[in-house]
């Protein structure tokens, strides 16, 4: 039986490669950096234009500041689809 769409949406999501544009733990350990956590190809195709770069400047920002406030997810757009 074939898979549907949203399954394999999701087989999709599992086998990619997920980090900080640090490559630093995001919450977890002394090393933690508070960092967006995105797929690795979405962070290294960010970090080649200077409007990437601000764009996971300002995703991190959120995050840090959602973490401070003890929230576990923050709305920082990057996971937006199209994007």
């Amino acid at each position: 039986m074939a898979k549907a769409k949203s399954q394999r949406s999701l087989d999709k999501w599992t086998k990619q490669k997920w980090t900080t544009p640090s490559g630093r733990p995001s919450t977890q350990g002394p090393d933690a950096s508070g960092e967006v956590y995105a797929p690795k190809e979405k962070i290294e195709r960010l970090k080649k234009t200077a409007g990437g770069r601000a764009k996971l400047a300002a995703a991190s920002a959120k995050k840090k500041k959602a973490t401070k406030a003890g929230k576990q997810f923050a709305s920082h757009g990057l996971h937006k689809k199209g994007r």
